[in-house]
C-alpha cells in the first residue's frame, strides 16, 4: 500500500528551531533554558521539536497534561526533565506515580494527593496575578508544601509582552515566595519575559512561542527565525471574467480578467477566515492575495502574473507570524496551534 501524500504540507526548519532556543538560551544570562512543547509543539510536532532540541542541549520539557506526556517520555534520558504543567488529577495518578516526569501542582488539593501518595520530587506553581493555575501567593504557601521535595518552583506572567507595571509586581510577589519557599529552582519567565531582563530570568527560563518562530517582543526581531512554512496544492487553475464572482457569498467581484489557482486549503485547516480577501501565496518574492472567502477546505489565489502556476503545484502561503497576526486578528499562538491535523508536518 502507497503512503498517502496530503495537498497539504508544513516545511519545517529544525535549524532554525535550534538557533531561536539558542538565542533564547544566551538572553537569559547564567539561566537554564527549557521548551515549552505542549499543544504537540505549539503544533508542529512535539517529539520531532524534542529531539532536536535535546541534541542542542535543552533539558527541561514542559507539557500541559498527562496524554501530552506519553507521546514524549520515551524520549527522556538522564538529567532531563519533563514537567505537566497541569498538575495531576486523581485520574492521573497511576501514571504519575509510574513516570519520570513531574506534575507542577497547582492547588491545595494535588498538594495533599501527590504528598500523601508519596509522590516524590515535583514542581509547584504559585499564581503571581494571572488567576489561573497556581497557590495564591497571599497565602501561608510555605506550611501548604512543606514536606515536598519541590524540584522547581514557579509562576507565570500575565503580560510580559506589554510594557505594564504588572511585570514588575509579579517579579516582586515571586522574589517574596521564593524567599519563603525552598526549591531547587526557580522559574518564571517565558518567551517575552526573558526579554524582560535579568531580573525575569531566576534559574530557569520556560520559552514557548519564539521557539516556533513567533515574536514576543520587539527585542526578538531580527532573533528569532521562522520555523514553519506551510504549503497547498493547486487542485485547478481556471480563468475568472470580469463580472464574475468568487466564492461564498460572492464577496469578490472581478473588475477584470483573473487567472485564479484553487488551493486545498481553508478554515479546517487553520487558515481562518480572517485570511479572507487578505491572505496571499509567495512565489519569488511576489504576494499574490487570497480572492474572495476562506472556504472550509479551498482558497482562490490570484495568479493572473504567473502563467506557469498550474494543477499539482505547490504554492507557499504568507505565513510569517507577526504579519500574519496583524492581518488576520489572529495571534501567533493561534496560528502555530491551529494548523491542522490535514498538513503533512516535514522536518528540514
Amino acid at each position: 500500500m502507497h503512503a498517502y501524500i496530503a495537498p497539504l504540507r508544513l516545511r519545517l526548519d529544525g535549524d532554525a528551531l535550534v538557533s531561536n532556543w539558542r538565542w533564547l538560551a544566551a538572553k537569559g544570562g547564567g539561566a537554564a533554558c527549557g521548551a515549552a512543547i505542549k499543544a504537540d509543539g505549539y503544533g508542529l510536532g512535539a517529539v520531532e521539536a524534542m529531539r532536536r532540541l535535546l541534541r542542542a542541549g535543552c533539558r527541561d520539557f514542559f507539557v500541559s497534561n498527562w496524554g501530552e506526556a506519553a507521546l514524549v517520555e520515551p524520549l527522556l534520558e538522564t538529567g532531563v526533565n519533563l514537567s505537566i504543567l497541569h498538575g495531576v488529577r486523581v485520574e492521573d495518578m497511576p501514571q504519575a506515580l509510574a513516570s519520570r516526569a513531574r506534575p507542577v501542582l497547582c492547588t491545595p488539593a494535588q498538594v495533599a494527593r501527590w504528598r500523601d501518595a508519596g509522590g516524590g520530587a515535583c514542581d509547584v506553581m504559585v499564581d503571581t496575578g494571572m488567576n489561573r493555575l497556581g497557590l495564591d501567593w497571599r497565602g501561608e504557601i510555605a506550611a501548604l508544601v512543606e514536606g515536598l521535595e519541590i524540584a522547581t518552583l514557579m509562576s507565570h506572567l500575565a503580560s510580559a509582552d506589554e510594557d505594564v507595571a504588572f511585570n514588575a509586581a509579579q517579579q516582586a510577589r515571586f522574589v517574596g515566595i521564593r524567599r519563603a519557599v525552598a526549591a531547587a529552582r526557580y522559574s518564571l519567565a517565558n518567551s517575552a519575559g526573558i526579554c524582560l531582563g535579568r531580573d525575569y530570568h531566576f534559574d530557569l527560563t520556560r520559552p514557548g512561542l519564539a521557539l516556533y518562530g513567533g515574536i514576543p517582543r520587539d527585542q526578538a526581531a531580527g532573533h528569532v527565525r521562522a520555523v514553519v512554512q506551510p504549503q497547498a496544492q493547486v487542485l485547478q487553475r481556471r480563468r475568472l471574467i470580469a463580472g464574475d464572482s468568487i466564492g461564498y457569498n460572492a464577496t469578490f467581484t472581478a473588475t477584470r480578467d483573473h487567472e485564479v489557482a484553487i488551493l486545498n486549503l481553508g478554515y479546517a485547516d487553520g487558515y481562518l477566515r480572517g485570511f479572507s480577501g487578505k491572505g496571499a501565496v509567495i512565489i519569488d518574492g511576489a504576494r499574490l492575495p487570497v480572492l474572495g472567502r476562506v472556504s472550509m477546505d479551498l482558497i482562490a489565489v490570484d495568479v493572473s502574473a504567473r502563467a506557469e502556476v498550474g494543477e499539482g503545484d505547490w504554492l507557499t502561503i504568507d505565513y510569517a507570524l507577526p504579519d500574519a497576526a496583524a492581518l488576520s486578528g489572529l495571534s501567533q499562538y493561534e496560528l502555530l496551534t491551529g494548523l491542522g491535523a490535514r498538513f503533512d508536518r516535514l522536518w528540514d
